[in-house]
């Protein structure tokens, strides 16, 4: 397998819902379906994504039809050039940097993809309680 692509779907605050890792021949639109599915399946609430333009096409009528999800995709502006941060799209690149700090995913050293999102899934699980238990300190303490 010569490269691999990882599409995560998370929370509005960029916390992990799911991931799908893919050989990088996969279409997004083809692994988008997957990971859409399984999450509806899981999440039964999901009615709102939003996405960039790599899941754009048939995918938005698909997602809208059999799953009853709006799929919305975030569109880069033709006046700007350059970098230029897009609106919700952000908040997916961000998880992206977050799972890099993790050595493991930085270079992809797994040879099959279920331990690819294995390795994902323990990263943001660690980042995720770190936070938890770093606001239990934080939190004031009651008086009793």
């Amino acid at each position: 397998m010569n490269g691999r692509k990882r599409h995560l779907l998370t929370d509005t605050l960029g916390l992990l819902l799911a991931v799908l890792v893919t050989p990088a021949s996969t279409t997004d639109r083809d692994a988008a379906r997957i990971l859409l599915s399984s999450a509806k399946n899981r999440f039964g609430g999901l009615a709102r994504v939003w996405a960039d333009g790599g899941y754009t096409g048939h995918l938005t009528d698909w997602a809208a039809a059999q799953l009853g999800i709006v799929l919305d995709i975030v569109r880069r502006s033709d006046d700007v050039s350059g970098f230029q941060v897009l609106p919700r799209r952000w908040v997916v690149e961000r998880s992206f940097a977050w799972c890099l700090r993790s050595r493991r995913l930085v270079r992809d050293y797994e040879r099959r993809t279920d331990t690819s999102e294995a390795v994902v899934l323990w990263s943001m699980t660690t980042l995720m309680s770190r936070r938890l238990a770093a606001r239990q300190y934080l939190a004031p303490a009651v008086a009793a």
